[in-house]
């Protein structure tokens, strides 16, 4: 008996259909599920569609640049801004110019506006500069747990040490596991002149102690500059927002400067603080992460190799100086959001360490990151914006949309009559994908649907009918040259195959061409025809070939009635060729 030849099994898996339908369906009850475990039954919509909140950046004139404000700084500025609003997880914001100083960003609704509105709103520079003194502002405040150290990157061991002093019940500012008398606003006037006689080195005062309570009297080696900065921070009161706002605001790098923070809500601290010594340009990259180590939310700064040689000097420096005076400021429009000290000297990387969690990290991280820009904003305005405009748009694509899948589905019930049920089937399968993905995707990555989202979302219904129709078409062609329906299937599937996929690589190509060399609701209308034209590969792959498999087997459809589509008189069918032998007549010669 001879052996079966080997070759390839039947394409598309012929003999088990039910396997590709199982797991199509799976994926559909898991995506589904999660949706509604998630609690995000709907899409996430854009700003166009749900409204949200528009805020208006007003470009200033710094001193000593007069015309710091031309297109190259505002663009630059946009790509920051922008960054920096995407890196809080908001997806879909717009951020563009609007003549020649103003910048518009837009959040959508449903994204923690307030949080980006703040981080949009401190758009200054970023400096880091040392502390020369540091008091309570404010109501007094339990001190948090944790600290808050920069230790050198992928340390074994991080240093624990204490940051930003907070005042604890007893009136002191705790530092690790040492302690320092309260740096009151009228116990200070020793260290706010020792540290500016040779600023920007701080050196801790005469005495080491801070002087006894009373009025701050400057020493007569101080100049002016000194006895007006003991002036202002003898005033400074940072609970009053105004004061907070202004404190350090318009002053020049190479300035000495007060400054206000808060590292628990309600209370905070205000500094004295000496020239900047590094820029927020001079960081590569941070973020907020987990160390590995202790589970902690930390915060892993890089530095450029220019910024790795400025925060060596200055945390060699520091390192050697007592508390408060070997701490460092990261100061973000004039406002201290973190005041870490310094136990060794650090370069290239480091880690700020401390009672962190990862809303805080991810702030700090993000901060740092895109916190230097090269201009200076006020905010202008910012307003709510309504979604009666977009509402109105959506019903006329939804109608449009609606419109054009009726005429789509009436041309497959007249042309292909039976096989329109296995289209409508997939189509369906595929708007339930669709939606469940982009409904997860709002929580997850941010994603926002938009209005050229919904018409992205609309074209797909079109490519995804078009590689039904070149199934459809190749299964009616082996019918036309005399196959019966089950064979033709099986060998329509191959050349099917290598058509649709050509035709969705090229969607897709230019869907992400598309989403990369443009901004804004652009990229919405480009991300969803990427994702449903991936989508309808899995869909012609793992549903509508499967089906087509199954319902070849019936007899509506193995049959060729009028109404199945496959019908081979209404085709043209030929005959089956067949092979045939020819008898040659006899050419013997007849008896005489």
């Amino acid at each position: 008996m001879a052996a079966p030849k080997k070759g390839r099994g039947p394409s598309g898996g012929q003999g088990r259909p039910g396997r590709a339908l199982a797991l199509i369906l799976i994926a559909m009850v898991a995506l589904t599920g999660g949706m509604f475990l998630s609690g995000h039954t709907t899409p996430r919509l854009g700003i166009d569609l749900a409204g949200g909140t528009s805020i208006t950046l007003e470009a200033q004139n710094q001193p000593g640049k007069p015309n710091a404000i031309n297109p190259t700084n505002m663009d630059t500025a946009v790509g920051i801004i922008e960054r920096r609003v995407n890196g809080l997880g908001v997806s879909e914001a717009e951020v563009q110019t609007q003549g020649d100083r103003n910048i518009i960003v837009n959040i959508p609704k449903g994204t923690n506006s307030k949080q980006a509105q703040e981080q949009v709103g401190t758009t200054a520079q970023l400096y880091f500069r040392p502390v020369l003194t540091v008091a309570a502002s404010g109501p007094e405040q339990p001190a948090p747990t944790g600290t808050a150290t920069p230790t050198p990157s992928g340390s074994a061991t991080p240093s624990g040490e204490a940051s930003s002093p907070k005042p604890d019940d007893k009136g002191e500012e705790a530092t690790g596991s040492e302690a320092t008398p309260s740096a009151s606003a009228t116990t200070q006037g020793r260290a706010v002149t020792g540290g500016l006689k040779k600023a920007p080195t701080p050196t801790p005062t005469d005495s080491g102690e801070p002087k006894p309570s009373g009025t701050p009297e400057a020493s007569p080696s101080a100049d002016p500059a000194t006895a007006k900065l003991q002036e202002e921070f003898a005033k400074l009161d940072c609970t009053d927002p105004e004061q907070r706002t202004n404190a350090g605001k318009n002053a020049l790098p190479t300035d000495s400067i007060v400054a206000c923070g808060s590292n628990v809500p309600g209370s905070y601290e205000k500094y004295v603080l000496g020239p900047a010594e590094v820029s927020g340009s001079d960081v590569d990259d941070a973020e907020g992460a987990i160390d590995q180590q202790t589970g902690e939310w930390i915060v892993s700064m890089e530095f450029t190799s220019a910024g790795a040689k400025k925060f060596q000097t200055i945390t060699s420096r520091l390192s050697q100086q007592q508390p408060p005076m070997n701490q460092f400021a990261i100061v973000l429009d004039g406002e201290v959001v973190s005041a870490p000290s310094v136990r060794t000297a650090l370069s290239k990387n480091a880690q700020i360490s401390g009672s962190f969690d990862q809303e805080s990290a991810a702030d700090l991280g993000n901060i740092l990151s895109y916190g230097a820009l090269p201009l200076t904003f006020e905010e202008v305005s910012v307003t709510t914006v309504t979604a009666a405009l977009g509402s109105e748009q959506l019903k006329g694509g939804l109608i449009a949309g609606a419109i054009g899948l009726a005429l789509v589905v009436i041309y497959l019930v007249a042309y292909y009559r039976g096989l329109a049920f296995i289209a409508l089937l997939s189509l369906l399968v595929s708007g339930v994908l669709t939606y469940t993905i982009m409904s997860l995707l709002g929580p997850a990555i941010g994603f926002a649907l938009n209005l050229p989202a919904v018409c992205g979302a609309i074209v797909a219904i079109g490519i995804t009918a078009d590689s039904f129709i070149v199934y459809f078409e190749r299964v009616r062609d082996e019918i036309r040259e005399g196959r019966t329906l089950r064979p033709a299937i099986e060998r329509a599937w191959p050349r099917a195959r290598r058509t649709i996929l050509v035709s969705d690589f090229v969607s897709f190509l230019a869907a992400a061409v598309l989403f990369l060399v443009t901004v804004g609701k652009v990229q919405g209308f480009a991300f969803t025809l990427g994702l449903t034209t991936l989508l309808d590969v899995v869909v012609v792959f793992l549903f509508t070939k499967p089906l087509m498999t199954l319902m070849g087997r019936t007899k509506f459809f193995s049959h060729g009635g009028p109404w199945s589509g496959l019908d081979p008189k209404r085709l043209g069918a030929q005959p089956p060729l067949r092979r045939s032998r020819r008898v040659s007549a006899s050419t013997e010669p007849k008896e005489a």
